[in-house]
């Protein structure tokens, strides 16, 4: 493995996560109350023995850049490391990342320098999946691939959004189209035997095979795309190139895998996390997810009302009522609320109970709280009802917004009492 490097790619906008995205990058938005999105694909790679990782940032970087610096440090005796690469002003020019090839472009004059790296791993930053990347970058060798895609299952409903393959019997990439929609999906439907592989029993024709953005590239291959062409991105580009020019593999993976793209996406993922047994563990001791420890006390729970639930360290729950729910680090509910189908991501700091008659961190007393995602460091008020009481699937107000009737406050908003959502 040491003759690999991971490239985690992690400068997008997230524009379809807004409005979580508003003031952080999309590998940085909160996860499970106590991750970050980019936890996963890192602690990925070091649970597969990758321990050269870059990762590669833009777009409201600071909070990413910050958690990865306090998160992942290697003892000096180590060769692993965990190094952020920023989009930057060079002398010969500079300019925002153009896509998912150019990020890597702009950095090649770094990443050229490992002379000892034979393969390179890319990977997307903002997915929530386990995968050992051993038997991937295994069958890369012994096939004789120079470009190989990790390949999941997709519904016909979602297709759009990703880049979707065939592949025949030996995995060789055949056709790749780059997140089509209506008649141009038709003829590129998963085959029943290839679904036989995936363990899934969805019909043939409404499940598609999707790239999940997890690509082995040998390095020569890489360089001469990014030196002799002017492509930018991987899906829109590239890809379908290198299944003309070159030998292009498809790895089967199986296992449970969610792009997360979109709020309905993160909402679900999150609902997903609350199933018994939940759709993806973080506690399975084999393969942890790290992230920054923050020696919290521990959580105080005092005459609640809670079924099924996951509550992060350092928050403090009076009388309340949570149900089917996610609870961030230091939040703090208070005596009456109710909490139901939603995701409270809690605080960066505590506050005192008494700020002089105002409004503190946290959920207030009495209030109704559903299927709803209440960003960091919110105030929710006394008596306050987030229930989308007019069914809405689309809105926007002063202080929340609806995505596919979820309501969404972002980060650092006051909500006042009695208010009515």
């Amino acid at each position: 493995m040491r003759r690999t490097l991971t490239v985690i790619l992690g400068g997008g906008a997230g524009s379809r996560l807004f409005p979580l995205t508003k003031y952080r990058a999309k590998p940085a938005v909160p996860l499970a109350g106590k991750y970050r999105l980019i936890d996963v694909a890192i602690s990925n790679s070091i649970n597969s023995n990758l321990r050269q990782i870059f990762v590669l940032t833009q777009y409201l970087s600071g909070s990413l850049n910050r958690h990865v610096a306090q998160t992942y440090t290697f003892d000096i005796f180590s060769r692993g490391f965990v190094e952020i690469l920023a989009a930057e002003q060079r002398e010969e020019g500079g300019r925002w990342y153009q896509g998912t090839a150019d990020a890597i472009r702009q950095q090649w004059q770094t990443l050229r320098d490992f002379t000892d790296i034979d393969q390179f791993l890319v990977l997307p930053g903002d997915a929530l999946y386990h995968m050992d990347y051993r038997p991937l970058i295994k069958q890369h060798r012994e096939s004789g691939a120079e470009i190989t895609i990790a390949v999941n299952t997709i519904e016909r409903k979602n297709a759009h959004h990703f880049g979707l393959m065939a592949l025949a019997p030996d995995t060789t990439v055949t056709e790749f189209r780059e997140k089509p929609k209506g008649d141009a999906m038709n003829g590129i439907e998963a085959p029943a035997q290839m679904l036989k592989e995936f363990g899934s029993d969805s019909p043939p024709g409404d499940t598609f095979l999707a790239s999940m953005g997890v690509y082995v590239f040998n390095r020569d291959v890489l360089e001469r795309y990014l030196v002799q062409t002017d492509h930018v991105d991987f899906g829109k580009q590239i890809i379908p190139d290198a299944i003309e020019n070159y030998r292009t593999q498809g790895f089967i993976f199986p296992g449970y895998w969610e792009d997360i793209g979109t709020i309905q996406a993160f909402f679900d993922a999150h609902m997903d996390l609350l199933k018994e047994p939940p759709a993806f563990s973080f506690s399975n001791p084999h393969r942890p997810i790290f992230t920054r420890p923050r020696f919290l006390p521990n959580i105080n729970i005092t005459r609640c009302d809670i079924g099924r639930a996951r509550i992060a360290e350092g928050s403090n729950i009076e009388g309340a009522t949570i149900n089917n729910s996610i609870i961030g680090l230091r939040t703090r509910v208070q005596e009456g609320a109710l909490i139901e189908d939603s995701i409270v991501m809690g605080g960066d700091w505590y506050e005192p109970r008494d700020l002089d008659g105002k409004m503190t961190l946290g959920v207030g007393p009495d209030s109704v709280i559903k299927r709803c995602i209440v960003d960091k460091n919110a105030r929710i008020g006394r008596g306050v009802k987030l229930i989308n009481e007019k069914g809405l699937q689309e809105a926007e107000g002063d202080n929340y917004i609806i995505r596919d009737g979820i309501i969404i406050i972002p980060k650092g908003v006051t909500i006042p009492d009695g208010t009515v959502i």
